[in-house]
């Protein structure tokens, strides 16, 4: 087995602490097979277990008896957003799992790289950055993946029985109205609008205030708790986060943003021009993670990721939903970026791109797709297409009579 842990027990003992806890498992396997031996267990996804039985390294293992398939056991998960990442809400851990399924452009095995960089990035935020982060900005948490464990085969980490245990930060108050933003912005099944739709008509019904008002009010909200710290922690520590709407949870308080959950483990990049910094504050950092990128590289993923598909989906949504004019929520969005401290630290051209360009560079992922490039492997400048855009944050764009 291959593991790693910034907590102090390993993954092993996480994954058998949890199974002990776990009342629909029965005594014979809790005292069989979750006890302090040499022994570890290693969850894997019902769909890849079967997947893994018909490779030939795995069939020989089994075979000689140093792998052992125990079956389904233990309470049922829920798939979450990403399909392979599990939860429940009792469960101290979430779990990332490994499918060898390609959706969006990547076979969604993890990674060694993306193994360690769950580790490392646990341990930059249990220092000084995360401390700083959390005294500017309390209403804005990375969820972070602690623990990974994996099969070795052959010597090395096998990808597809990879699995992270990640923070599940729900688990005191399980009912809190937290959900993924693109399922906020996205057509509801019945066809009545989104759900963003209904909860700003409901909120200007209550208030006895335009759905515009409501709508400018609720935008403001959302950039305070998510756009602010996450430009803070690209142009303070130069680490950037893959935040477009699948990977951003909002938790909701009387139906307005309250909370800002970030999620993802691969989606992680640190500006090269912070390197030494970082490399101060976690000697080592980025060797096996392999996360520190040029800084146009990085400018140009955060501007697609947290701009275009986050913010200007989101604006998209209100508009399609006829809650209020685009141009109003892109006004305030580039006011926003216009009293941004940030705009003269550091080589960062990202915010006078967006404030001035005509156009923006955006990925293509049906492009992606028939090219046939898996985004997670190979250099991060070549792992997607990317294609010119028009700008709608550009002056032209914004003007309102």
């Amino acid at each position: 087995m291959q593991e790693g842990s910034a907590l102090p027990q390993t993954a092993t003992a996480l994954i058998k602490q949890e199974l002990l806890s776990d009342p629909a498992i029965d005594a014979d396997f809790k005292t069989t097979y979750c006890g302090e031996d040499e022994y570890a267990l290693l969850p894997v996804h019902p769909w890849q277990a079967n997947f893994l039985r018909y490779q030939p390294a795995v069939r020989q293992l089994l075979n000689q008896g140093l792998l052992q398939d125990l079956g389904l056991q233990g309470r049922a998960y829920l798939p979450t957003s990403s399909i392979r990442t599990v939860y429940h809400p009792d469960a101290t851990f979430m779990l990332k799992l490994s499918l060898n399924v390609k959706i969006t452009n990547s076979v969604r095995t993890n990674l060694y790289k993306e193994l360690e960089r769950s580790v490392e990035v646990y341990q930059l935020l249990a220092g000084e950055i995360g401390k700083d982060l959390g005294d500017r900005f309390p209403n804005f948490n990375i969820i972070r993946d602690p623990a990974f464990i994996t099969l070795k085969i052959d010597g090395e980490p096998a990808a597809g029985f990879a699995t992270i245990l990640r923070e599940n930060p729900f688990l005191v108050n399980p009912t809190t109205d937290a959900t993924c933003l693109i399922a906020l912005c996205q057509d509801a099944i019945l066809g009545n609008g989104s759900r963003l739709s209904q909860i700003i008509r409901q909120l200007a019904q209550q208030e006895g205030r335009s759905t515009t008002e409501v709508s400018l009010d609720w935008f403001r909200c959302y950039l305070k708790i998510s756009l602010e710290p996450i430009l803070w922690l690209y142009f303070t520590y130069g680490i950037a986060i893959e935040a477009h709407q699948q990977n951003s949870l909002l938790q909701l308080q009387d139906g307005y943003p309250d909370h800002f959950f970030y999620r993802d483990n691969q989606g992680y990049y640190y500006r090269r021009s912070f390197y030494q910094r970082l490399d101060a504050i976690l000697p080592g950092i980025s060797q096996k993670s392999q996360t520190v990128c040029d800084d146009a590289v990085i400018d140009e993923r955060l501007g697609y990721y947290l701009f275009i598909n986050n913010l200007f989906g989101l604006i998209n949504a209100f508009g399609v939903a006829g809650l209020v004019d685009e141009r109003l929520l892109l006004a305030e969005l580039r006011t926003a970026l216009a009293t941004q401290p940030a705009l003269i630290q550091g080589s960062s051209t990202l915010l006078q791109h967006l404030l001035c360009q005509s156009h923006l560079r955006c990925k293509a992922n049906l492009l992606t797709r028939f090219h046939d490039l898996d985004e997670l492997v190979g250099p991060v400048s070549t792992q997607s297409v990317y294609v010119a855009i028009d700008n709608p944050l550009a002056s032209r764009g914004v003007h309102v009579a």
